[in-house]
């Protein structure tokens, strides 16, 4: 008995050793320098029984930002740096207000797609489960003016971000997922251009 006591012991201190946690989330999500893909988003809204639906491409560089390019229904091509957001118009790309409508969000997006839990924890209470190759991550706002936008967020993936699902405190809700992301060594000539215009 005593053995199977010990032996059930060493086995739970294994799987503790083995656990997925925050850190190796983060790491895993920096690690490659250009992550690229199609994504499909789409807004389900209380009033209507059918989705919005948008679908474009992303480009996610590590060292550079978010390029999030929407396709369909409209074009419109965004730009998430550390100096901010921008919007492509005929003229080239446009810093947009700091506290613009979508700011918030989109630089949710872009903490999230990097895997920066670090910025995620100063706003959410973080709750991770599952492993490298398949993991969910429960996000639980913190501060007041989320807690008025959101109830919580869903995220979940393997070797990349995979699907988000945000829940809106009035019932509405976005759910985004891009299925076939991949990941380059560099940016594309055109992708850099986008990034240093």
């Amino acid at each position: 008995m005593r053995r199977l006591i010990t032996a059930l012991a060493l086995m739970l201190l294994a799987c503790g050793a083995q656990a997925f946690d925050l850190h190796e989330l983060s790491a895993q999500m920096a690690n490659p320098a250009v992550v690229h893909g199609p994504f499909i988003q789409e807004k389900h809204l209380r009033a209507l029984p059918m989705p919005l639906t948008s679908q474009g491409t992303f480009v996610l560089a590590r060292d550079f930002g978010l390029l999030w390019l929407l396709k369909t229904p409209l074009q419109q091509d965004y730009r998430i740096t550390a100096q901010g957001i921008a919007r492509r118009d005929a003229t080239g790309w446009q810093m947009l207000p700091e506290r613009n409508a979508g700011s918030e969000q989109n630089r949710l997006f872009f903490a999230v797609l990097q895997g920066d839990t670090s910025a995620l924890e100063r706003d959410f209470e973080l709750q991770l489960s599952g492993a490298s190759d398949h993991w969910q991550l429960r996000l639980t706002p913190r501060s007041l003016l989320l807690k008025q936008i959101f109830t919580q967020i869903q995220i979940s993936g393997g070797h990349y971000v995979e699907r988000i699902e945000l829940s809106e405190t009035q019932g509405d809700s976005t759910v985004l997922r891009m299925p076939h992301s991949i990941s380059a060594m560099a940016l594309s000539d055109s992708e850099q251009h986008d990034f240093v215009q």
